[in-house]
């Protein structure tokens, strides 16, 4: 009944910073590009970043959508309700379930 499940272990590659926005509260909030191989393809994809300047803490999901508009929409989001890195997944976990 149980069998062995491979997982594919996939990076985002030829990383670019799309937009970046530093609020009041010192985050800098990123949708950042990138490429990355599904299947023996490459598919573009669009993530999500916040750096905390005056702790240091960062938090990435490097393939948030790929979608230039939910991660951009996602981002103003963080921006919005001042969400600090460890929130970033809580709210991305939010966001995607009312996307659905």
């Amino acid at each position: 009944m149980f069998g062995a499940m491979t997982m594919m272990r996939s990076e985002v590659c030829g990383r670019t910073v799309y937009m970046e926005v530093v609020a009041d509260n010192k985050v800098a909030y990123r949708v950042i590009t990138g490429r990355i191989r599904a299947f023996g393809t490459e598919v573009g994809t669009y993530g999500v970043e916040a750096e905390d300047y005056e702790t240091g803490e960062t938090e990435c999901i490097a393939d948030f959508s790929r979608n230039i508009e939910d991660a951009v929409d996602f981002a103003e989001t963080l921006i919005s309700h001042r969400s600090r890195p460890r929130q970033l997944y809580s709210r991305a976990l939010n966001y995607l379930s009312g996307a659905i």
